[in-house]
């Protein structure tokens, strides 16, 4: 969206939904995913996360800054590193965390957030079912257990960095995951 929109709670509304909303659902089912294991969680990321580095002070956009096609970038970027954290933190229980670029895929989102791009690039666009083939191997692939915590392309663990500036700190992770604690707080226990 052109537009900043806030989620009810005052939570602007991609963040809502890309970080917290995955986060709370995924800390609601952490036990029930311990006790199935071996259980998977699947983060469908995006490339426009390759140019943003992580920003938890900044994850959200004031109103009069705002640009959706960055905001979903640094969405998509926080996602990747809490699929990584929660790897780190709960890998053990045998709960397998992962996260993908599916490609360009030829979607209405591509072509409305991204115009331009979809102009010059429509007829490279990946099919949707192309675009799904990575997640649908996470989800089923004995070998897709032996990458915990990793970020993929085309079924392969690839580096969620192409920008040596997106790299973020211990401490930006630290705070990423404080943040989304504080922001469910009152929904887990």
């Amino acid at each position: 969206s052109a537009e900043r929109h806030d989620a009810p709670d005052g939570t602007e509304a991609t963040v809502a939904s890309q970080v917290v909303g995955p986060f709370l659902l995924t800390g609601l089912l952490l036990e029930r995913l311990a006790t199935s294991a071996p259980s998977r969680v699947i983060t469908m990321s995006s490339g426009g996360m390759y140019t943003a580095p992580l920003m938890v002070s900044g994850l959200e956009m004031a109103a009069d800054e705002y640009k959706g096609a960055e905001q979903y970038a640094r969405a998509k970027r926080a996602q990747v590193t809490l699929t990584e954290v929660w790897a780190e933190r709960f890998g053990r229980l045998g709960v397998y965390f992962h996260s993908l670029h599916p490609g360009w895929a030829d979607t209405p989102g591509v072509e409305e957030s991204l115009p331009g791009f979809y102009r010059l690039m429509k007829d490279r666009l990946r099919t949707p079912a192309e675009g799904a083939d990575t997640v649908v191997w996470l989800a089923a692939a004995e070998a897709a257990r032996h990458h915990d915590g990793r970020f993929f392309f085309d079924r392969v663990p690839r580096s969620p960095y192409w920008l040596p500036w997106t790299r973020e700190s211990a401490g930006d992770r630290r705070r990423l995951w404080r943040r989304c604690e504080a922001a469910v707080s009152g929904y887990l226990g």
